[in-house]
């Protein structure tokens, strides 16, 4: 089943808080987007649990 969930994240530069999209048919996913508040890299680790709770982690890209 495709599900897209929106999580906010902090970016790791700027501070502001910012939405994704989250493909929840991936139980592992890892990309890089840019702010859209400061344009930098902001390196993005998910992970899906069996529960379908979906854990997002964001670094710089120098993490």
């Amino acid at each position: 089943m495709f599900s897209v969930q929106n999580h906010s994240i902090m970016c790791p530069y700027c501070g502001e808080f910012i939405e994704i999209e989250v493909d929840c048919s991936e139980d592992e996913q890892s990309y890089i987007e840019d702010c859209s508040v400061c344009c930098r890299p902001i390196n993005i680790d998910i992970s899906i649990d069996f529960d379908q709770q979906v854990q997002v982690q964001v670094t710089h890209e120098n993490e």
